[in-house]
């Protein structure tokens, strides 16, 4: 036991003997002058590294300020040309990362990077990458059919069928198109699905047509029903009076007779002419004595003898 220990304190000695040594190399390098040459010369390097770093920073914040004013330019020039404002905002958004990109590279080049190597980098990176952004360039790829055969554009009312999403369009991003909900609610939607899957464009056409259907009873007088549905739906003045106004009998059902109307509105007057029509529907074929039928219940009591 008494030798385990002797060789413990052998072995602190040396380690402290090592220390000491270290501590006095130190000493000699600060005697001698040799450690203040070495830490003056890390001196212009740091400040080499340090200007970099704010030059690169300037460059940066410059940069941003050019790339905005580009980008009001380019919006200007498009605007100028008429062309349409899903293609403004979709060449704006590629324009703003290719630049972003080049000035990326030049802040890189500035710390001392080269930019060859990073180029090389992603090159050899090319495949891991192509399939890390396989949804991105897929919805890339969708923004640019979306633009070509243009389905909708800006301010159109569309319904995505695969998940029943819809809303008014109010921008056409790189990757991304935006709706705006009835309730003032934002849905943004891949361009991939939306340029592979169904949709409706409510507001494609500048004019819908509106179709409207009523029960009355069997004992009510047909021809007078049809005659109030005419006359109301020629009243309406969201009506586009070159198209003709249809009614018919649509069925004739277990508890009542089903009449339909047609007529053909503007698309903007649509709803509003919808809901205005349904509740006048009803009021004026009270007024002519129709009446409309409804599911009730009878309950017969009989009496005990």
């Amino acid at each position: 036991m008494f030798g385990v220990i002797s060789k413990i304190g052998v072995a602190l000695a040396e380690t402290g003997s090592q220390d000491i040594a270290d501590l006095k190399e130190l000493e000699e390098m600060a005697q001698s002058g040799a450690l203040k040459s070495y830490l003056e010369s890390l001196v212009p390097g740091m400040l080499g590294f340090a200007l970099r770093v704010l030059i690169a920073v300037i460059i940066y914040f410059i940069g941003g300020k050019i790339i905005k004013w580009l980008r009001k330019i380019l919006r200007r020039a498009l605007e100028r040309s008429n062309v349409d404002k899903g293609v403004c905002q979709f060449l704006d958004s590629c324009a703003k990362m290719l630049l972003y990109f080049i000035l990326i590279m030049i802040v890189v080049n500035q710390l001392g990077i080269e930019t060859t190597s990073v180029v090389a980098v992603l090159g050899s990176a090319g495949l891991t990458i192509g399939l890390a952004l396989q949804g991105s360039l897929a919805n890339f790829a969708g923004g640019v059919l979306i633009l070509l055969f243009k389905p909708f554009k800006v301010g159109d009312y569309i319904i995505e069928d695969t998940h029943k999403n819809e809303g008014t369009v109010s921008e056409i991003m790189i990757f991304y198109t935006k709706l705006i909900t009835v309730d003032n609610k934002v849905i943004v939607i891949p361009n991939g699905t939306l340029a592979n899957a169904s949709l409706t464009n409510v507001t494609k056409q500048e004019k819908r047509r509106l179709d409207l259907y009523v029960g009355i009873s069997y004992e009510a007088d047909i021809k007078t029903a049809k005659k109030v549905l005419q006359e109301l739906l020629m009243q309406e003045p969201a009506r586009i009076a070159e198209e003709e106004v249809t009614v018919f009998v649509d069925a004739l059902e277990d508890s009542s007779v089903k009449l339909g109307g047609r007529v053909w509105l503007k698309a903007e007057e649509y709803w509003r002419a919808k809901w205005r029509l349904t509740e006048s529907m009803k009021e004026k074929l009270e007024e002519a004595g129709i009446e409309i039928p409804y599911n009730q219940l009878t309950i017969s009591m009989k009496e005990k003898k």
